[in-house]
């Protein structure tokens, strides 16, 4: 009996302990209850071009004839850039949010063009690269949903539209894409509860809805040799990864 005694108030001291250890002095505990949010974020992307080419088709050269081209363009890598932005976020339910993040994302896409019907001296087809470069304002509208709280994180998923301007015009390039966009994404964050602020690390997926492909652009090209490169593609669709850190 003393023995079970024992026992029994070692298994209650270890349980008491271990409780102490898993729960924590919550920081910031009354935060999630404000009706509105603010804050700003900081983060980095990476962006690519999904390219459909034409193949070979007829058309007009410098010299006004009539030629076969056959033009392969590709968005050769996954291009880094920089995020930054505010943010502003209303509080729907206990575990429901509706967040607006404007941001403005700096960067660019490199192009490789590979002409099939060209060759150098070398015999090698001939190679021309394109960095089309960009600054989107996006004006992202997402659903959160997060998990309960536990101390001092809180991990959520989230998803919504983003609607993109581009600021950046490409009107001498091989390739131009559209100044509008509309984008879906999906990603998922933590809130982490520090002493003084919120911070809060996510990563998302955009995917482009439509042809973001400027298929007036060739009509303006004053060089006649960059229009078989421009005639190439006849569609692109845009994607992102971006990894945001938010300070609230």
């Amino acid at each position: 009996m003393k023995r079970l005694v024992t026992l029994l108030l070692t298994g209650l001291i270890a349980l008491h302990v271990t409780a102490q250890t898993d729960r924590r002095v919550q920081n910031k505990p009354y935060i999630d209850l404000r009706p509105l949010h603010f804050g700003i974020l900081v983060g980095m992307h990476m962006q690519d071009l999904e390219l459909e080419n034409i193949g070979p088709h007829l058309m007009e050269d410098a010299d006004g004839n009539m030629t076969e081209q056959y033009i392969l363009c590709d968005a050769d890598k996954w291009d880094p850039g920089f995020s930054v932005g505010v943010l502003s976020e209303m509080r729907l339910g206990t575990h429901f949010s509706l967040r607006f993040t404007p941001t403005l994302h700096f960067g660019a896409k490199h192009l490789t063009f590979l002409n099939m019907k060209q060759q150098d001296a070398q015999g090698r087809n001939i190679r021309q690269t394109q960095d089309l470069k960009n600054t989107f304002l996006s004006l992202p509208l997402d659903i959160k949903f997060a998990a309960p709280r536990w101390n001092n994180h809180r991990p959520y998923v989230m998803a919504g539209i983003n609607p993109m301007l581009n600021l950046t015009s490409s009107d001498q390039e091989m390739i131009s894409i559209k100044r509008y966009n509309t984008m879906l994404e999906v990603g998922m964050g933590c809130d982490f509860y520090l002493p003084f602020f919120k911070l809060i690390p996510e990563l998302k997926f955009c995917f482009g809805l439509g042809n973001v492909l400027d298929k007036n652009h060739i009509n303006e090209l004053r060089d006649a040799n960059l229009k078989a490169y421009a005639g190439s593609v006849c569609s692109a669709q845009s994607k992102m990864f971006v990894l945001t850190f938010y300070f609230e």
